[in-house]
């Protein structure tokens, strides 16, 4: 699985920025205007929301994990999480969870 787990944070981090990147390439760097057009519409809205929630609720859990077993601190997936994306942090932390539990078990 921890194979599988990088491979997928690799793929969560290239294709949000194909978008993103076509998004710059269109309207320039501008924040108001792409935090704006993450809300454009419900459907845009929806996903944005769930995406919102969706990492509070992984920044919760990478939190209790670390306070209540041996887990990765939280601090580098939340930047991910703020810089990349949920779609890169999420596997990502799962890699290093699954790496730090193999070292353990040797």
């Amino acid at each position: 699985m921890k194979t599988l787990y990088l491979i997928l944070a690799i793929v969560g981090a290239v294709i949000p920025y194909l978008f993103i990147m076509d998004f710059i390439q269109a309207e320039g760097v501008n924040l108001p205007l792409f935090l704006r057009s993450l809300f454009v519409n419900g459907a845009a809205g929806g996903f944005s929301a769930d995406l919102l929630v969706t990492s509070c609720v992984f920044w919760i859990y990478m939190f209790n994990e670390k306070r209540r077993a041996k887990a990765p601190s939280p601090a580098l997936f939340i930047i991910i999480n703020l810089t990349v994306g949920l779609s890169c942090a999420f596997p990502a932390y799962l890699y290093a969870r699954e790496k730090m539990m193999s070292e353990l078990r040797r």
